[in-house]
Order: C-alpha cells, then structure tokens, then sequence
C-alpha cells in the first residue's frame, strides 16, 4: 500500500496547528494582510499616476482639449475587455461584492480579485474614469484576507475577520490613515467589535500605514495649512453645511441608484460602453476637474488661495477666462459628478465612489462658504475650512459612516485643529440623510434582497442562516386520493402528526392534521369513505425555496403556525420548516457569532 506523499506546505500547516494558537496565528497573518495590502495600494497609486501624467502632460490649460472625448471612453472599453475576456466575472461595486461575501458567502472571496480590480481601476481611472481608487483596493485587500484564510484553513469567522483586515489595511495604505482603516472596517463593513477582532485590525492597519510611509512619505495626502482658527460663532454655519451635505449626499444616492437602473435594463456590454462612453466624455470635455479621481481639485481648494488661483479650476474647459462663473461652474461639477461616476462603472469601468464622495464634499463645503461670503453674511467664513469640512460631511452622507468621515478627513489632511466642527458636519450630514435613505449606497443594493449583515446580532444571524439548512424531509407525504384506511397505515408508521397532500405533479394541495382526524381514525366502516382530498386542510401560508430568513420568522408571526410548507418558484413541494427548529439553529449560531 503506497502512502500518500505530503507537500512541506501541508507538513508546516500540521506543524502550525500543533505549535502556534489559533488567535496567535491570527495575529502574524494580520500583519502580512497589512504588507500585501499596503503593497497594492502603492502599485495601483503608481499605475494610476503614471497613466494620467502620460495621457495629459502636454495639454493646454487655456482652452479646450479634445481629447478628453477619448481617453475617458478608451479607458472603459479596455477595462470592459479586461474583465470580460481575462477576468470573466463581475468586479464592480467592490465593498458591496465585500459585504455579500460575509453575508452569503461565509467570507469566501474568489482568488482572481486579489490582482483584477487592481489592474482594472488602473486602466479606467488613468484613462479618466470619474471614479475611485480605494474601493477596487479595498476589495483587492479584502480578497488577500480571505484567501491567506483560505490557504491556512482557517473556520469562516476568522475569515471574516481577515477580510476586515484586509479592508483595514486598503484604505490605510491607500491614504496613510491607519485609523481610517479601523473606523471603515467597524463601521461600513459593519464587522463585529470584540477585543478579539480589534487587535488583528490594528495591527494590520499600522502595518499598511508604515508601509505606505516609508514608500511614499509622511506627508499627508492634502497640504492643509489652518491659518485661521475655529470660531464658536460659526457653529450655526457649520451646521447648515453638514445639512447641505446631507443633502447633496442624498442626491449622490438617489441619483446614482436611478441610473444604475438604466445601465441594468440595457442589454450587452457594446450598449452600456455606448451609452457611459458619451455620457463620460462629453461631461469631462466640458468639466476636466471630473477627469480621474479629482484629487489635483481638493488640493487647489484646501490650499486657501487667493481667486486667481481658485479660477485655475477651468483650466482646459470652454469656461476658461470667465472669472465670474467660477461658483456657477462648481455648482454645475455637483450637480454632474454623479453621472461621470456612474456612467463610468455603468459604461464598463471598474472603481468606486470613496474619491467622488471627497471631491463633492470638497467643492459642496467651498461653494456654500464662498457664496456666503459674496452674499454678505455677518461671518466671513474660511473657503478652506469649510471644504474640508464638507468632505467629512459629504462621505459621512454617502457612506452612512459620521465617524470615517470625521477620522478620515482628519489623517487625510492633518487638520485635527477641526475637529470639532469635522464631528458637527458628520453628525449633521448624517442625521438628516438617515431621515430618506435607511442604508448607505453600498449596503443599499443587498438591504433590498435581505442579505445585509447588520450591527443588530439578531439580525446578522438571520442572515446568516440558509433556508436548506433548517428544512425537514421527514414528513410522510400522501396523495389526494389515499383513503382513510391507507392514510391510518402511514401514520402508524410516522414519527410527525402532519402529512402533506401532494398531487402526482408534486404541487402541494394541503395537509392532514393527526388532530383533525383523531375521532374518525379507528371508524373502519369509514376507510374507504374518506380520502385525503376531504380530510386535508390549506396551509395558513407557504414559503419560498429563495426566501430570506427574517421573511420567514415574518411569516411564522403572521400565521401563528408552528410548521409552515417550503416550495419551489413552480410551486413543487419540498418540505417543511418548523420554528422550532429555526430557533434551535437560531441559538447554536447566536452562539458561535457572539463568541470573542
């Protein structure tokens, strides 16, 4: 008998297991997730860059270039072929493909994303996409996290938690922003906060920021200088900007999900690269500050320039040289942004909405602090504070996240002198979008399908639950026309008082209770009287093979009922689910979720 040989991977895997502990092991592995992530993050930075820089060095800044009504549809075609030939699955929405992993797929992110969303943004963003970079990377850590997991055989809720890491470490590396990275993993992914799981992400978070320091600098992201001090009197303004905020975050969602409904309703990828491809290239032409992530704007703006360095910001448009149309152009930018971005992602492309949500906090907090100053209000407000303060706003709007927005604005630019009014405008931009939208733009697409993870943990493990996993076969089934005498045989065999009645095409017709039939069961003058079809009663209710499992315990508190029947799209039985059994797989998992 020949012995199979074992690999040294599988020997130093049985010698992990023997030798180092679990939450040990976890540990060292966070640590590597934070090298990789912060890896990637700086390579597809530098793709990005050296795309832009070699596409747009020699353009004109006083007039008009056209070939902004190319590159941009360039970009989303190569990306569309990328994914569709090389990839061959869908890479968009990265932190909402993040999510339904760790609802539905038990942490489990496929291998190819740990390299596709990379090299994917990269052609799009480069080539002027109007969108992020840090959502493909966050996915791109996400994956990392999950299948280091994977390959050392870790259980699925340490896989979670690695894929918390690896989100961790994207958007720290990405922005040198090791809090961020905690705050967005807490707060968006919605990842569970024990002592357990907190340690992991702050290791792998000041790795990837370390990382990201030592390659490219300590510098933060965006020169930010305060040259005036925070002044009580201006709360009031502060708060009606985190309102505006909220505002204009509603509008970024709401419009968002509207035209991704047109993009989903065409039919082929040529049809969407049409439709995205001139929708993206005519805005950019006559709004250049949409080309790319928009960062080279928030710079110019935080810089509290001067007007003649504001005006820079038509640079390469038809509105170069008319000063006066400066707020009138800024405004048109919110108001366009949104279809830049989605026609982007719609037309082919591949990135996400972090860099969108900065970029129109930006210009949202300096239009609404500059037209107050040329309005004459009592106070003059700072133009750069309260850009600044409209990126929190904005990305606390969008992304339902007040404390990211507060954190991440604060490393992004050093502006911790701030911070109160940072916390006033998230706050503020947040409790008045809650008001419209339950559900931020990433979690909005799976709230809808009932496959959200939430904060809730009873929630959570509903979701967690599947519907295969909780229904019972054991039910003796009988059809329409059995009779009294054989249905008295079956149940003298049965180990459960209900009997379901299905016809020979398999649809369910009803069921016979033990209870309904208790006085007439041992009458044999009566056996061949009474067949099933007489006996039987309806079902207060059916559910669906599909069904979610909060929208099953709905149906049992409707119904009141204690067994209720499961069938297909077609209506063929299946068979039952008890809630009895749900509770008791409820607790086991309530357990084991809860576990630090």
């Amino acid at each position: 008998m020949k012995t199979e040989k074992i690999s040294l991977f599988q020997q130093f895997i049985f010698w992990r297991e023997k030798n180092i502990k679990e939450k040990h092991f976890i540990l060292i592995l966070s640590f590597i997730v934070g090298v990789c992530t912060a890896s990637a993050a700086i390579i597809l930075k530098s793709l990005i860059h050296l795309i832009q820089n070699f596409l747009t060095d020699n353009f004109n800044a006083t007039g008009a270039n056209y070939l902004y009504l190319v590159y941009p549809v360039a970009g989303i075609l190569l990306a569309g072929l990328f994914v569709r030939n090389i990839v061959k699955d869908d890479i968009s929405h990265g932190v909402t493909k993040i999510l339904y992993s760790i609802s539905r797929r038990q942490g489990r992110i496929r291998r190819h994303n740990i390299w596709s969303s990379t090299i994917a943004s990269a052609i799009t963003i480069g080539c002027g996409g109007s969108v992020g970079a840090e959502a493909p990377i966050v996915l791109t850590g996400s994956a990392i996290g999950s299948n280091l997991g994977s390959v050392f055989r870790m259980e699925h809720k340490t896989l979670m938690l690695l894929i918390g890491c690896g989100a961790a470490g994207a958007v720290a590396g990405i922005f040198k922003a090791p809090i961020a990275g905690v705050v967005f993993t807490l707060e968006v992914l919605m990842i569970d906060l024990t002592m357990a799981s907190l340690l992991p992400l702050l290791i792998t978070s000041v790795t990837a920021a370390t990382v990201s320091y030592i390659f490219m600098g300590t510098e933060a992201m965006f020169k930010f200088n305060l040259d005036q001090a925070f002044d009580m009197k201006r709360i009031p303004y502060v708060i009606f900007l985190g309102i505006f905020c909220g505002l204009v975050s509603l509008y970024f969602t709401r419009a968002s999900n509207f035209i991704e409904t047109i993009f989903g309703k065409l039919q082929g990828p040529y049809k969407k690269l049409a439709l995205g491809g001139v929708m993206l290239s005519i805005l950019i032409f006559l709004f250049p500050p949409l080309y790319g992530e928009g960062y080279d704007t928030i710079n110019l703006l935080l810089k509290g320039a001067a007007s003649g360095e504001w005006h820079t910001v038509m640079n390469n448009s038809l509105f170069y040289g008319n000063n006066n149309l400066l707020l009138v152009y800024l405004f048109l930018i919110i108001v366009f942004k949104v279809f830049a971005s989605t026609a982007t992602n719609g037309g082919g492309g591949c990135g996400g909405i972090f860099a969108p949500s900065l970029f129109l906090g930006c210009i949202a907090g300096f239009v609404f602090s500059h037209l107050s100053n040329e309005l004459g209000f009592f106070i003059d407000l700072p133009e750069k504070n309260f850009a600044l303060m409209g990126m929190a706003g904005v990305m606390a709007g969008v992304m339902h996240a007040p404390l990211l927005g507060i954190f991440l604005i604060a490393e992004l630019t050093g502006g911790y002198d701030l911070f109160l009014p940072l916390m006033i405008c998230s706050v503020s931009s947040y409790l008045t979008i809650i008001i419209f939208e339950p559900h931020s733009l990433y979690s909005m697409r799976l709230a809808k399908k009932g496959q959200l993870i939430t904060h809730h943990k009873d929630k959570a493990v509903l979701t967690l639950m599947k519907m295969e996993n909780v229904i019972e076969n054991d039910f003796q089934q009988v059809s329409p026309e059995t009779d009294l005498g054989e249905l008295v045989k079956v149940i003298s065999q049965a180990k459960r008082n209900l009997f379901p009645v299905v016809d020979k095409h398999g649809k369910l017709q009803g069921v016979v209770l033990l209870d309904n039939i208790r006085n007439i069961m041992f009458r044999q003058e009566l056996y061949h009287r009474y067949t099933a079809s007489k006996l039987m009663s309806s079902v207060p209710a059916k559910l669906f093979i599909d069904d979610s499992m909060e929208r099953v315990m709905h149906t049992f508190d409707d119904t009141q009922a204690w067994n209720l029947p499961v069938v297909d799209e077609k209506g063929t039985y299946i068979g039952f689910v008890s809630k009895s059994k749900i509770l008791s797989t409820y607790r086991q998992l309530l357990v084991h979720f809860s576990e630090d």
